[in-house]
Parts: structure tokens; sequence; C-alpha cells
């Protein structure tokens, strides 16, 4: 049976260990030096290249090229993809043909008045249809990352491992597969929002504080942190 809340106990062990490292919470200083900066910069650069409005502005004049070379000047602010994915997303974009897929697919999914479900199951087609060099584009950071960012009160972006870690600590099903659903990724958003009404009074922004909140359980990287504030190292 699919999980409808999260473990309590669990969950204030790793509030606590949250505020050792950031005692202000979203709203600390560390915090938003190391976690919150970029993805806000992000959001809004997309915002002022890529907002509704001039986004449909280059679709309707068909400025595919454009409009791939803007949203990657967005995602080289960030560091959610790693650089294989990286790669093979600067190779698929950079024929016109894959140019036009990326664009009209992502406008549908941000803008189109429709499901959800029906928006992204096309979304991940899109994407699955752009043309590959070497390395798969299909992955779940490069299906997740431009919505997430695009559109932070409604979407999360699914880093696997550590979302999967952070899951299984919170006693949630993800339904996790492999290769990026619409399942999985409803269950991932449901997972977001339990998590942004538990911690509600921290007043988490928006999901890009939700979805760090949940880096930190799941990341390796918060683990060498903590040892090191210890004084462990």
């Amino acid at each position: 049976m699919a999980s409808k809340q999260l473990n309590q106990k669990a969950l204030a062990k790793h509030r606590k260990r949250f505020l050792r490292i950031f005692p202000d919470g979203f709203y600390d200083e560390r915090y938003i030096d190391w976690e919150h900066t970029y993805k806000s910069e992000a959001h809004k650069l997309w915002t002022k290249t890529l907002g509704q409005e001039e986004f449909k502005r280059l679709i309707r004049k068909r400025e595919f090229p454009e409009i791939a070379t803007r949203a990657l000047a967005v995602e080289s602010r960030c560091t959610f993809l790693f650089s294989f994915e990286k790669m093979a997303l600067r190779d698929a974009l950079r024929s016109s043909n894959g140019a036009s897929i990326f664009a009209d697919g992502l406008y549908n999914l941000l803008h189109e008045k429709a499901p959800l479900k029906n928006k992204f199951v096309e979304w991940i087609i899109s994407v699955s249809e752009l043309p590959r060099k070497q390395s798969r584009v299909l992955s779940w950071p490069i299906v997740t990352f431009f919505p997430y960012i695009a559109q932070p009160q409604k979407h999360m972006i699914m880093k696997p491992t550590a979302m999967r870690i952070a899951a299984e600590e919170l006693g949630f099903d993800l339904e996790y597969s492999s290769k990026p659903s619409f399942t999985t990724y409803e269950r991932l958003l449901q997972f977001g929002d339990l998590t942004r009404d538990a911690i509600k009074d921290l007043k988490p922004r928006n999901n890009h504080d939700v979805q760090t909140f949940l880096w930190v359980i799941g990341s390796s990287e918060y683990e060498r942190l903590e040892a090191e504030l210890r004084g462990d190292f």
C-alpha cells in the first residue's frame, strides 16, 4: 500500500539534523549562500528569458535554437546534472530538430491547459525522442530539472539516489522506476507535499527549499559536512 504519511520519529530526527547544519533553517546565512541563491537566480533568469509570454513569442517565431540556448544558459548556473547528462543535453539540442522537440515539449508541459499526467507523459516522450550522440538524454534529472527551476511551486526535481534514500528514511514509497514515468513523478510530488506540510513552521518558500531539505537527508555530501562541523576531521 502506498504511504500516506511520513514517519514522524524519523522526520523529527532529520529536522534536528537539518537545523544543526542550518541553525536558522531556510533563512540561515549558510543556507542562503550554499543552497538558495543559485536556485533563486536560475529561476529569475528563466522567468526573464523564458517566461510564458516570451516563450510563446519564440515558439511562434520558430526560434527553437534560441529557446535551447536560453534554457542551457539557465542550466549552466546549476549543478543538478552530471557532466555526462550536461553533454548529452547539449548534443541533443544542437540540431534544429532537437531544439524544436525540446521547445515544444517543454512549453506544453509548463503552460498548456491539460491534466499534468498527460503533459508529463508527453514531455517524457519528447525527451526520449531527442537526438542521442553518446549518453542517453532520457534521465530523471534532465526530465525534471527545467520544470523544477521554471515553476518551483508546482514541480520537483528527481535526483534518484538521494531522493530514494530520503524517502526510505521517512517511510515513503516512491514507487520508483529508473525509467522516468508519471507514476513515480506523481509520488515524488506527493512526497514533496507531505514534507512541505510537515516542516511548514520552517516556512519553506517553495519546492526549492523542500527538495533541499530532502537532499540533506539523502546526500552523503551533508554527512561529510556534519562530521566537519563536529570536528571529526
